[in-house]
């Protein structure tokens, strides 16, 4: 990918969610404690834009520079129109000219195959929603093995065009 050749410093990843799945993203938050711990990323979401901020400009922002972009799949971010139309069309953009991973995280059952993202693999393994798996703590777990998995791909085209 062009453009991640260029840039240095951690992975940005960034949260595409509603709030009613805001839970369920701290948890994967939680898994990728190690990779934050050795400054190997920077995890961005909404709950990070500060008083005085305009969201929509701080969203935006990041929908621009973020390296991968996780859309976190559930029959309520089907549901949101901002999710769909803002978010989801950014990432598409960017995929296309090669700028960022786009990747679906299912978090619960939704009808989401036919959505635009559809064609993207999916995590957890088999695209088996997460609050499905026997253990939560299994499914985030093979959710950021995977999302490891894309880091590391990332990190090796950035130290070779060093």
């Amino acid at each position: 990918m062009e453009k991640m050749e260029k840039k240095t410093g951690p992975i940005e990843i960034l949260f595409s969610y509603t709030r009613e799945d805001e839970d369920l993203r701290d948890r994967l938050e939680t898994h990728l404690a190690s990779l934050k711990r050795q400054k190997r990323i920077i995890c961005w979401h909404d709950r990070h834009i500060r008083a005085g901020r305009v969201w929509n400009l701080e969203i935006s922002t990041h929908l621009n520079t973020a390296d991968i972009i996780l859309l976190l799949i559930s029959a309520d971010f089907i549901n949101s129109d901002y999710c769909n139309q803002v978010e989801v069309e950014r990432a598409l953009e960017r995929h296309e000219k090669g700028e960022v991973f786009v990747i679906p995280v299912i978090l619960s059952p939704a009808d989401w195959k036919e959505e635009k993202f559809g064609k993207f693999q999916a995590l957890p393994r088999d695209a088996q929603p997460i609050i499905e798996w026997p253990h939560l703590d299994i499914a985030l777990y093979n959710v950021a093995k995977g999302l490891k998995e894309i880091i590391e791909e990332i990190e090796e085209v950035r130290g070779s065009s060093v």
